[in-house]
């Protein structure tokens, strides 16, 4: 657990109790609802800061509790170090191939298209109003 983790937990704990005492001890003089209201207020202040150390510092935390989805990191968001160093060796040799493969020379470039395309050698449709005699025809058999 980080510092300031444990800051925020101990300032929520000390603002808890101090609210909660001045609530109970407040409560036995006549008259005193305002200080009674502060000391529920500093309370609730405090259990706030208290939760919000306990959310960071179960985001930080590593132990895999088994059957616990919040105390587990999301799946491929975090390597070791051992693998971050092998990633990132990976990575460099394959720039470097790269690299050296655009300095050693250049592939040679595909044959180019020829400017006028094949000639067309299937027989062109037939025109609408042919199409559309035959099915004349083929409705009155």
């Amino acid at each position: 657990m980080t510092f300031p983790q444990r800051t925020l937990m101990g300032l929520g704990l000390v603002l808890m109790v101090v609210g909660v005492v001045m609530a109970l001890c407040s409560g036995q003089a006549p008259h005193t609802v305002p200080l009674i209201e502060l000391g529920i207020f500093v309370a609730m202040g405090g259990l706030t800061i208290l939760i919000t150390g306990l959310c960071a510092a179960m985001k930080n935390l590593q132990v895999a509790v088994p059957g616990h989805f919040l105390l587990h990191p999301r799946t491929g968001t975090r390597f070791s170090p051992h693998q971050a160093l092998a990633i990132q060796r990976r990575l460099d040799r394959i720039r470097r191939e790269m690299s050296a493969d655009s300095v050693s020379g250049r592939p040679e470039p595909d044959a180019s298209l020829p400017s006028t395309p094949p000639p067309w050698d299937i027989e062109p449709p037939p025109s609408y109003d042919t199409v559309m005699k035959s099915q004349e025809l083929a409705q009155q058999l």
